[in-house]
């Protein structure tokens, strides 16, 4: 077993899996005619007899979840299984009036796949064992102060599927590249929302250590976690945790963990249970679900690009990784940056992502716009002005300003605003020969060699047009002055 030492922790080797469940977004639930948009709804009124578990209701099938599974699928760089099958999970809950759970077992609809994720600059591979279709429960809430608990259906029968992870993340780090992975493929494929907040996606993670790296630990698992950081900091938890608990010759018990975010800290719920405690078997009143060959095949050809594509792609920007990460994090964005890239090329594209990983977020961030409008300003044509040295990057910026969510041009915006640059030859002569008779020495310093003077020359012109000198101009006049 090829094991890598930064993973050990006072000689524990932790190991993590994360069974991620993502809601999919149908219009109705998986098995009944009943809207799947319980967001704002009272509770239970969106409710049917299927829901209820009455007695002689059966499924129906939602096709619709079907289609969204294959473009997972695909997503998850895998392909989806011409044959699976719906099984019966008993366990026995308040929220759960049928008294099992649908869901698929041994024939789940998709089986294997992959994330990469890069984690401190290194590309790490997860491996995806299996995900599979169910039907989520209801939901039980706990007034507090009260003596009792009550129970809302009307998330009951919302189609998930369930992605499991091959236990191959060694670290909070890791786990929360591949929660934010996922995230983004399911986001990109569309087929979910993905809203955390709402538990659109919600992560389950098992966490255990060994000091043998061949031998799994007992494992605990936290459920019900709904952001990333929560991902991160629930692993680096129950890792301490469980090496404090063996340090001290306690036994680590195979259990269910909440998750307590105020205090960083996971709690004991309930022992977890193994497979076979669920009793499953072949859900009699569903049939097989055969996908043929030429659906699988029709949806793979109108798959969107995925955002590994697009990071690669966007390499050859010569951004850092938190700006890239930046223009994937939303579909729209990155669909913008590769049709500028294409029709463009690097260096007026490299421009607009600077901004759009600098400026633009910080607008959106204090509520001065959105990305919608951002995306339909004139983003070619201010980084032609640049190009062509007609406004000077700082000048751009207090474009941006009035330009994004308005009708006016970039070069009328720099025209009223009194931001194009000074390109004339004899006025800038003008201004480069008032700075060199007020700052001989700078001056004289270039005469003899010393070249970093002329950037301190430059910034005085700068300063003396008020930013509207052409910098690279500037410089060339000042050296050609000063015959060096």
């Amino acid at each position: 077993m090829n094991i890598d030492e930064k993973y050990i922790i006072d000689g524990y080797y932790p190991t993590i899996g994360i069974e991620c469940h993502v809601q999919l977004k149908t219009k109705t639930k998986l098995f009944a005619g009943v809207s799947n948009d319980s967001n704002n709804a009272k509770p239970n009124t969106l409710v049917s007899h299927i829901c209820f578990g009455m007695p002689g209701a059966l499924p129906v099938l939602n096709e619709d979840a079907i289609t969204l599974s294959i473009k997972a699928a695909f997503a998850l760089n895998s392909r989806p299984q011409e044959f699976s099958k719906f099984d019966r999970k008993h366990y026995f809950y308040p929220d759960l009036p049928l008294g099992y759970q649908i869901t698929q077992f041994d024939e789940p609809i998709v089986l294997g796949g992959h994330m990469d994720v890069i984690v401190d600059g290194e590309t790490v591979r997860i491996g995806v064992t299996r995900a599979h279709l169910e039907a989520d429960a209801g939901k039980s809430t706990h007034p507090e102060g009260r003596d009792y608990s009550l129970v809302d259906l009307n998330r009951a029968g919302t189609p998930l599927l369930e992605i499991v992870s091959e236990p191959d993340m060694h670290s909070g780090a890791e786990a929360r590249a591949y929660a934010e992975e996922l995230y983004l493929a399911m986001k990109y494929a569309d087929v979910s929302n993905v809203d955390l907040y709402q538990g659109n996606m919600r992560f389950d993670v098992n966490v255990s250590v060994s000091k043998d790296v061949n031998i799994l630990g007992t494992r605990s698992e936290t459920k019900n976690l709904n952001s990333f950081k929560s991902v991160e900091k629930a692993v680096d938890y129950e890792v301490k945790r469980q090496i404090k608990l063996l340090d001290e010759g306690g036994k680590v018990l195979q259990e269910t963990r909440g998750w307590n975010d105020s205090k960083l800290s996971t709690f004991s719920q309930r022992v977890k249970e193994d497979a076979h405690d669920y009793r499953y078997f072949p859900d009699p009143d569903l049939p097989p679900v055969i996908i043929s060959r030429a659906q699988i095949d029709e949806a793979q050809a109108v798959m969107p690009t995925m955002p590994a594509a697009y990071r690669q792609s966007f390499l050859q920007l010569g951004l850092d990784t938190s700006q890239l990460q930046s223009l994937i994090n939303d579909p729209r964005v990155a669909r913008y940056i590769q049709k500028s890239l294409d029709n463009n090329g690097q260096s007026v594209t490299k421009t607009i992502a600077n901004w759009f990983t600098s400026i633009v977020p910080k607008m959106i961030s204090d509520g001065s716009t959105n990305w919608d409008n951002a995306l339909g300003a004139s983003w070619l044509e201010l980084a032609g002005l640049i190009k062509d040295d007609k406004i000077s990057s700082t000048s751009a910026k207090d474009i941006i300003l009035d330009m994004i969510g308005s009708n006016e041009s970039p070069i009328d915006i720099a025209k009223r605003k009194n931001l194009m640059q000074v390109s004339d030859t004899g006025a800038m002569e003008k201004i480069v020969d008032d700075v060199l008779a007020a700052n001989p020495k700078p001056a004289e310093d270039v005469r003899s060699g010393e070249m970093k003077a002329v950037g301190f020359l430059v910034g005085q012109v700068m300063k003396q047009s008020k930013g509207k000198a052409n910098p690279a101009m500037a410089k060339v006049i000042i050296v050609k002055k000063l015959g060096v």
